[in-house]
């Protein structure tokens, strides 16, 4: 069944005795309106609104309109419509030139390595942004700060982003803001290392505890901890303390990574004469053959007992 046609007069909004100015401007409204480059939808009203005032806008087929209706149509009127299209999409696109997203802005939290492990909230403080200025980095707006709550949740990795919607760079001509995305840095700490929820770190054990064994002061992210460490241990070894690492999650009693801990075997640099004494006693009950102080072919005593312990 053939759709049937409107009126072009009722298609356009206006009235039978409407001036040319008028029908022009009525076409451009609907024509923003329902362009499918701008309203996908709108595909059928808009050849409806074209085909309405390429009979209107011209004086020789709006009067054969105006005595025979849609029966005295003819064809013409497709430059006027062309032209007043080109101009309602360059209207559209310089108003949408004018009107700029804002920038995203960012900003580096500097947390430590208990409150990256643990979470912490902390209050930063970022200078209100004037468009276009600086590379997008909150330290370069300028105008009064705008303070913001960070929560950092429990587990945090370095570089971590947290964003905050709107809260970038204003927007230009109307449009929205940009965003303010908070980086998070953890500082290096002097003990402790993170590989994954775990946490690693080295230990020191001298020669006698190594070979003896011996309870050691461990530190941990909740404090010293006591560590048994059994005798005969090798330079290098790495021991487990579970629960001790980071957080997985949230809340009180979230599961949470190990320890992992390495004793490394120091190694006297300097030793007394008893001490030497001692260390050759040692030696020579072990089976090894005690160098002469400048036998230049040996790296001397405490390279020996070192090859023993490694």
């Amino acid at each position: 069944m053939a759709r049937r046609r409107r009126d072009f007069y009722e298609v356009l909004g206006v009235a039978k005795d409407a001036e040319d100015a008028d029908i022009k401007r009525a076409y451009r409204e609907l024509a923003r309106q329902f362009h499918p480059d701008l309203n996908p939808a709108g595909a059928e009203r808009f050849k409806e609104i074209n085909e309405a005032y390429a009979v209107l806008s011209d004086a020789q087929l709006r009067a054969r309109y105006d005595r025979w209706g849609h029966d005295g149509e003819g064809s013409g009127g497709l430059g006027s419509v062309v032209d007043v299209v080109e101009e309602v999409l360059g209207d559209v696109w310089r108003r949408r030139k004018k009107k700029q997203r804002g920038r995203d802005l960012r900003y580096t939290l500097e947390v430590t390595f208990e409150e990256a492990a643990f979470g912490c909230t902390r209050t930063i403080s970022v200078p209100t942004s004037v468009p276009g200025a600086g590379d997008g980095t909150a330290a370069s707006s300028s105008g009064p700060a705008r303070e913001f709550s960070v929560v950092v949740p429990p587990g945090t990795r370095e570089g971590a982003i947290k964003m905050m919607r709107g809260e970038g760079e204003p927007g230009q001509g109307g449009a929205a803001p940009g965003d303010l995305h908070v980086i998070v840095r953890v500082k290096d700490h002097p003990l402790f290392r993170r590989e994954g929820h775990d946490v690693l770190c080295d230990v020191p054990l001298t020669m006698p505890q190594a070979a003896l064994g011996a309870v050691l002061e461990v530190p941990t992210i909740d404090g010293p901890v006591k560590m048994r460490i059994p005798e005969g241990t090798q330079t290098g070894r790495v021991f487990r303390i579970r629960g001790r690492g980071v957080p997985r999650s949230a809340g009180k009693n979230a599961p949470r990574g190990d320890q992992l801990v390495k004793v490394i075997v120091r190694t006297p640099a300097e030793l007394t004469p008893r001490q030497r004494e001692l260390f050759e006693e040692l030696a020579r009950a072990l089976g090894e053959v005690v160098p002469r102080r400048d036998d230049k072919k040996s790296g001397g005593i405490l390279d020996r007992v070192r090859s023993l312990l490694d």
